[in-house]
């Protein structure tokens, strides 16, 4: 059995009976050097400290057959911890979690928030970027040191200077610390001293949110971008799914792997655009939202360096030659896979796929009042035509 005990910055001290028996009948234990130099005389076993890369380590840990064998964890190891880690390397039958106050709960008292109104946002392994939001409240869990000022100046660069930033250092412990001020103070007169062991909490001002689909000036954009009202049908299409992977091929401004992303937990993009300035672009419009997207430049010559979607989108390039049945070759099994077209080009090859592999073929034609004279009059927007299918198991 592999037990995993919380620790907090308080030590052994903070520790319930129940861990900290575990802990004096440890034969070995497990973790980081600064969690195991908060460990007492009580605890005899053999300390080791994780080497880096830790994964090989962590996998090392099921080989051991002399006995259970011990890990101790910053707060709670089940809260984007090592707990869950091993959990799903080794199965919940095999490991034992003994959980200390989360750093999560702790910031919530600190602030005054209710935990279940604050989203959970974790920078150690994900980019700063993606702890942007239009608005609410979060608690944001540092990589180190660096990691609030690096917020902070984004939010500010991307028109949410005002957000009050709490960070909170050493939480629990006696060297807790405290310190609040809007993002845009911190990223003009940074504090120099974070301790790597710190929390944020974040107020996003202004709250700007917004469901459903995000109307076309909320992106930067050339025109080139879906509308809103097709962008709305093309995520209905595609169907997101928590955690899945999406390729946007043709890109644009990146709004169909934006809204991908947001629509659900855990959602990830890669955008697919020849053009730099339009990948500048799309970077630049995915920081604003905090949205997972990557962008890689031509398609389908860089589809084999990234990992095979579960959803792919094509709303440019349709009739270059060869890019569906690139598309379609990489999609995974039981995948979606959604084409959009406005020429007649690029619908005869619509055509052809729906002939072939079946799914839904759809028009979309849309009108907008507009000024006629002294009067109202319907403006046509260009029809877009639509192919939808999933690629079965077996082809």
């Amino acid at each position: 059995m592999i037990v995993v005990v919380g620790i907090g910055a308080d030590g052994m001290s903070g520790l319930p009976a129940a861990s900290k028996d575990e802990l004096a009948r440890a034969t070995v234990v497990y973790g980081s050097r600064r969690q195991l130099e908060l460990l007492d005389d009580s605890v005899t076993a053999t300390r080791r400290a994780w080497p880096s890369p830790l994964l090989p380590a962590l996998r090392a840990l099921g080989d051991d057959t002399d006995g259970d064998v011990h890990v101790v964890a910053s707060g709670d190891p089940l809260l984007h911890g090592i707990g869950s880690t091993l959990i799903r390397m080794f199965g919940a039958d095999r490991v034992a979690v003994l959980p200390h106050v989360s750093s999560v709960t702790l910031a919530c008292s600190r602030v005054g928030w209710p935990v279940q109104d604050t989203e959970i946002i974790s920078l150690v392994t994900n980019d700063v970027h993606t702890a942007v939001r239009r608005g609410g409240q979060a608690v944001v869990l540092s990589r180190d040191g660096s990691s609030p000022v690096a917020l902070a100046r984004l939010l500010t660069a991307t028109g949410r200077g005002d957000s009050e930033l709490t960070i909170l250092e050493q939480l629990g412990g006696p060297r807790e610390l405290r310190r609040s001020s809007t993002a845009r103070e911190w990223a003009a007169r940074p504090p120099g001293d974070v301790d790597d062991l710190n929390v944020m909490a974040v107020r996003y001002l202004p709250d700007e949110r917004r469901y459903g689909a995000l109307p076309d000036d909320a992106f930067a954009h050339d025109g080139q971008i879906t509308k809103q009202a097709v962008r709305a049908a093309t995520l209905a299409a595609l169907g997101p799914r928590p955690g899945e992977l999406l390729w946007d091929v043709g890109a644009g401004s990146g709004s169909v792997a934006i809204e991908w992303c947001l629509s659900g937990p855990g959602c990830r993009a890669v955008a697919f655009e020849r053009d730099e300035t339009r990948r500048a672009r799309i970077t630049g419009n995915a920081d604003t939202f905090g949205a997972r997207v990557d962008t890689a430049a031509g398609a389908p010559e860089a589809f084999a360096s990234v990992p095979p979607p579960d959803a792919v989108f094509v709303g440019g390039g349709v009739s270059s030659p060869g890019l569906i049945e690139a598309c379609w070759e990489h999609l995974r099994a039981g995948g979606r896979i959604v084409v959009n077209a406005v020429t007649v080009e690029s619908e005869a090859v619509l055509a052809q796929w729906y002939s072939r592999h079946g799914g839904e073929l759809r028009r979309y034609q849309h009108y907008r009042g507009d000024a006629v004279g002294s009067f109202t009059g319907w403006r046509p927007a260009m029809p877009v035509t639509q192919w939808s299918t999933t690629k079965p198991h077996t082809t």
